[in-house]
């Protein structure tokens, strides 16, 4: 069975390896108890919301980062156990990644500033501009 804490702290802890990070500093920024935070990376315990917004935070990782790397870590767990139970994989979407954002304020109605958001994904780009 593939348990999602196990691989969210899995996640976690490359992340915070990845910046060289120990667990207290981590702990003490994000104001969560070493042993707790500990736990999490050990997928010992699940993270509320709450916790894993403040651990993002002090790991400065936007969560939908951190979400889209835990998605894909399950769909390879997934793969490895339907070949390994023999079945015929399913073929999953292939799910665009965005290139890029960038903001610019422009002059709408009466001089107004607006903001106009442009996001580029590999085939397209898509305005959105904000009321």
């Amino acid at each position: 069975m593939i348990l999602l804490r196990r691989l969210l702290g899995d996640v976690l802890r490359r992340q915070r390896q990845r910046q060289g990070r120990t667990l207290r500093e981590v702990s003490s920024s994000a104001r969560v108890s070493l042993g707790y935070l500990s736990e999490v990376e050990r997928g010992q315990k699940e993270a509320s919301s709450e916790l894993l917004s403040a651990i993002c935070d002090a790991l400065d990782v936007r969560m939908s980062e951190l979400m889209r790397e835990v998605s894909d870590e399950l769909s390879l767990a997934e793969l490895a156990a339907s070949a390994a139970a023999g079945e015929t994989p399913v073929r999953q979407p292939v799910r665009p990644m965005l290139n890029s954002v960038s903001v610019t304020s422009v002059a709408g109605v009466s001089g107004v500033p607006t903001e106009r958001v442009t996001i580029k994904a590999p085939a397209e780009a898509v305005d959105v501009v904000a009321a």
